[in-house]
């Protein structure tokens, strides 16, 4: 019994001195600031993420690290103050849809998504919702779609703005449903969905934290979540894949990525710093409160891949609806 005591002390010993070596590593790689770019103003979903982001990386490390809000231009102005910086691995980039969608939308764009930038993982996902008014007499993504196919043209979809999250669910659900349905674009997502509870459009997708009240309350009706299965935050609510539209997903994700001329040593750092970050458990628990949930595991391979499968779909899907930057 004793020697199983010291042997379990042991473990644990040399189990927490590797940790400890790895957070004084990290220390020791990460000498000045760091800087996220965020392409969106401050105070939205993916700022918020950056700052979180940020305050347990200043924990790991013990440098400030500066949250730059760089909106406009579909992140473009966000990704070229990223490359301007030095290649060093200080500057990070905070990249979503906008990143893999903005390539198709452009004719011409100041760098090459792909060549440019090394993606070091991805952050964060989050299911979108695909909800219908109260009053609307369907009871799953099925009967909808059997709808629309019933009224072509007459059934509306909101969203927060051409070629944003909600749009190209949207856009993406005809194509897969084969349904003809008429995109009603308003100025952000707030306005979009008052337009949904209000009964001026039938359908929206949105994020999952400012559909559910709705849901709780009987305004909508939740017909299924965009990521490939169901998700927690809404039990009993399948996917829209499972539902009827095989195929179809669109989760909002967030991930870091680097000027690619950054030095892959640094890359690894950032990696393993990253990592450390969004597995622990206080990210872990603000992450949940947002609707969204770790996206552990990642590996630069797998989210170099998921850029360009994403990139290609979408590209795709923009050209089929047409879509042209606002």
């Amino acid at each position: 019994m004793a020697r199983r005591l010291f042997m379990c002390a042991c473990t644990a010993a040399a189990f927490a001195g590797v940790h400890a070596h790895s957070a004084d590593t990290l220390r020791s790689q990460f000498q000045r600031p760091l800087r996220i770019v965020v392409p969106f103003a401050p105070g939205g979903g993916q700022d918020t993420t950056a700052r979180l982001l940020g305050s347990k990386i200043t924990e790991f490390t013990g440098q400030q690290v500066i949250v730059d809000n760089r909106p406009g231009g579909g992140g473009i102005i966000a990704a070229e103050t990223t490359l301007k910086a030095p290649a060093d691995g200080y500057t990070m980039y905070l990249a979503s849809t906008s990143f893999v969608v903005t390539p198709s939308l452009r004719k011409s764009l100041p760098f090459d998504t792909v060549k440019d930038f090394a993606p070091i993982m991805r952050v964060s996902n989050s299911p979108g919702v695909l909800a219908v008014h109260a009053s609307l007499p369907v009871r799953n993504v099925k009967e909808l779609v059997q709808l629309a196919k019933s009224k072509p043209g007459q059934i509306t979809f909101g969203s927060a703005g051409v070629a944003s999250n909600s749009h190209l669910s949207g856009e993406l659900f005809k194509v897969l449903a084969g349904v003809d349905i008429i995109h009603v674009p308003y100025k952000g997502s707030a306005p979009a969905m008052n337009a949904l509870v209000g009964g001026e459009i039938i359908m929206g997708f949105s994020n999952a934290v400012t559909t559910i009240p709705h849901v709780k309350a009987g305004r909508l009706k939740a017909l299924g979540v965009t990521t490939l299965k169901g998700s927690p935050l809404l039990p009993g609510v399948p996917s829209v894949a499972e539902a009827g539209v095989p195929g179809f997903e669109n989760m909002i994700w967030s991930g870091i990525v680097v000027n690619s001329a950054t030095p892959k040593p640094m890359q690894s750092a950032l990696h393993e710093l990253i990592s450390r970050t969004i597995e622990s458990a206080e990210v872990k628990e603000q992450l949940a409160r947002a609707g969204a949930e770790p996206f552990l595991g990642d590996t630069p391979a797998k989210y170099t891949a998921f850029v360009s499968s994403e990139i290609e779909k979408w590209g795709k899907v923009v050209r089929r609806a047409g879509i042209q930057p606002q």
